[in-house]
């Protein structure tokens, strides 16, 4: 008798130990992927010009996924940067464009074909912050944009086998819903409504119908290591607005290449 209560106390010592714990924690995955995108650019801005303006574009893209086996949530963030050198079609103008969007989302997902296929479905907040500057304006020659929006998202990864290589296939879609952004009003100047404090409908609510988006990015990743693999793939992001008059968009075209990596976070 004294031998099974002596088996049954070194049991649960090993099952409640501080190394069990340990094990626990290391099920925590970060998936961290940064890439660089090439492409064009097209801008639309008729607070500064009723002109369209195209041209190339360079991106900077990082995604970080954290799961755990334990539950069917993760959790998304995403950066991207974008810097364009666009001009009108005349090629007597020119727009330099930046932009800064943050994607934070939490997506539950579904484990299908043997764990082979995974579907992600949830909500994403987008906040983005840019500019617009036209060298051939006077007067008002750049544009502030800022917005925040709530967007559902939706991610699919397929797991494969190709020539003896595993292979994942991976497909993010963003669409808006609603959310605020920032617009003078048409013929407003930033004389205005920083130094005289004149607020004429600056903070502006938005839909899917005032200001339509589409994102989307399929990507490939070829393992080349235990911890390092390579990504290759294509974004597009398609920003607009119509509001307090004016029309505004930016569509950005991407080839993507960079790194993925995967590892385990132990926390002590």
């Amino acid at each position: 008798m004294k031998s099974k209560y002596l088996l049954f106390s070194i049991l649960c010592t090993l099952y409640f130990s501080p190394a069990g714990a340990q094990t626990a924690e290391a099920q925590k995955v970060t998936t961290r992927s940064t890439m660089i995108g090439l492409g064009g650019t097209s801008v639309l801005d008729t607070y500064l010009s009723d002109e369209h303006f195209s041209g190339p574009g360079l991106s900077f893209v990082a995604t970080i996924e954290r799961t755990r086996p334990d539950t069917p949530w993760a959790t998304l963030m995403e950066h991207e940067a974008n810097l364009s050198s666009v001009k009108d079609r005349a090629d007597s103008k020119k727009e330099l464009e930046g932009t800064y969007n943050f994607y934070w989302a939490r997506l539950y997902g579904w484990q299908l074909a043997e764990g082979r296929l995974r579907l992600q479905a949830g909500a994403a907040v987008n906040a983005s912050v840019g500019f617009v500057y036209n060298t051939g304006n006077g007067n008002n020659p750049a544009q502030a944009r800022a917005h925040l929006n709530l967007m559902p998202t939706g991610v699919a990864t397929y797991r494969f086998t190709l020539l003896g290589r595993q292979l994942s296939a991976r497909y993010e879609l963003n669409l808006p819903l609603a959310g605020v952004m920032f617009s003078p009003n048409y013929g407003q100047s930033y004389y205005e409504i920083f130094s005289r404090g004149n607020y004429d409908h600056n903070i502006v609510p938005t839909t899917l119908v005032s200001a339509p988006e589409w994102r989307h990015m399929l990507t490939v990743d070829a393992v080349l290591g235990r911890q390092l693999t390579l990504r290759v793939g294509y974004l597009g992001n398609m920003q607009q607005a119509k509001v307090n008059n004016l029309r505004y968009h930016t569509y950005t075209h991407r080839l993507l290449i960079g790194i993925t990596k995967r590892f385990s976070i132990i926390k002590r």
